[in-house]
């Protein structure tokens, strides 16, 4: 996938869309020193070239009841199945992430469930008839920093670390 080049403009409202979705082009507008009709087309520009790739209301899980968070490394007893266990950690409404890895796991997934029996079920009922070898289950106890990728960086210098 090709690094998209990006201006000093881009750079200013893609870091103050990603500290709030929610800010008005006409105030990213103001604080860039441009027309809204610019902003406007500067964030269809970067959604067409999938820089931007939507904008979301975040849920936070325990909130609504999912008290359980854990981090799953799975090991397929035939891993040329990932793209049909792929399919099917599709249809797990609490698997929230699927990751293809190295090391010791061929992928790994973050899984929310309402409590340890809840997960257990998901487990033992929607997992393992997935034609697991083994997995490993991280319970996660609290989440200690969850943030986007910052684009402060992107301000302070044209290209990224080791880039020409």
């Amino acid at each position: 996938m090709a690094t998209q080049k990006l201006d000093k403009l881009d750079k200013q409202i893609l870091k103050m869309i990603s500290e709030d979705a929610r800010v008005p082009f006409l105030e990213v507008a103001r604080a860039c020193n441009v027309s809204g009709a610019a902003i406007h087309q500067r964030i269809q520009k970067l959604t067409n070239l999938g820089i931007i790739t939507g904008s979301q209301f975040i849920i936070d899980p325990e909130r609504i009841g999912y008290e359980t968070c854990a981090y799953i490394g799975l090991n397929l007893k035939n891993p040329e199945r990932f793209d049909a266990v792929v399919d099917e950690l599709k249809k797990i409404p609490e698997v929230v992430e699927c990751h293809f890895t190295t090391g010791n796991f061929d992928m790994f997934i973050k899984i929310y469930a309402f409590n340890n029996h809840h997960l257990l079920n998901i487990i033992h009922d929607r997992l393992q008839p997935l034609g697991l070898a083994s997995s490993e289950t991280l319970i996660s106890f609290h989440s200690a920093i969850s943030r986007q990728l910052p684009i402060l960086d992107l301000l302070q210098d044209d290209s990224a670390p080791g880039q020409p």
